[in-house]
């Protein structure tokens, strides 16, 4: 397949698309609610990959997947820098005592917690926790503080948490 799609491929292509979309569709998905935007966004982060995929250096198994995912998070993060990502005090709580169990919250009920936090947060939260990047990074990558970084991921835990509690004592859990 890498070879068929390194040369361009229609066929190689769409089986590389087929085995990656949906997983690349849930990435861009995690930092950009709107769905509209987000199928735009995956669609330019594929023709990015068939542009660039003769630049694609194999390292081991996995390593394709992570190229692209830095590809469709970068693209998330492009058309995020082109809104003003600004932080919702009217919704600041306070900090949450520690990470609350998640195991038996259903995985779309998260999502749609993730996807209701404000940009920044969501933002932050995502780049720590999913793509597993320091705040140093975050920092940089984002053009804020690093102190602000380690802040918005607070503040995202403590509206998780709170939307967590939610959740529980509506359902009786």
């Amino acid at each position: 397949m890498a070879q068929l799609v390194g040369d361009g491929n229609p066929r190689g292509q769409r089986e590389l698309y087929d085995r990656y979309a949906g997983y690349l569709s849930a990435v861009v998905r995690r930092y950009l609610p709107d769905e509209d935007v987000a199928k735009d966004v995956l669609q330019e982060a594929f023709i990015s990959i068939f542009r660039n995929f003769h630049g694609f250096e194999y390292r081991g198994e996995g390593s394709l997947k992570a190229w692209m995912t830095r590809i469709a998070v970068n693209g998330a993060l492009h058309e995020l820098r082109g809104k003003k990502v600004t932080e919702d005090v009217e919704r600041l709580p306070d900090r949450p005592d520690e990470d609350p169990e998640v195991s038996d919250i259903p995985l779309a009920v998260l999502q749609k917690m993730i996807q209701g936090l404000p940009d920044g947060y969501r933002t932050v939260f995502n780049l720590y926790v999913f793509e597993q990047m320091p705040h140093r990074q975050i920092a940089s990558l984002l053009g804020i503080k690093e102190n602000s970084s380690a802040s918005q991921l607070l503040r995202a835990k403590a509206l998780l948490a709170r939307e967590i509690k939610e959740y529980r004592k509506k359902n009786d859990r």
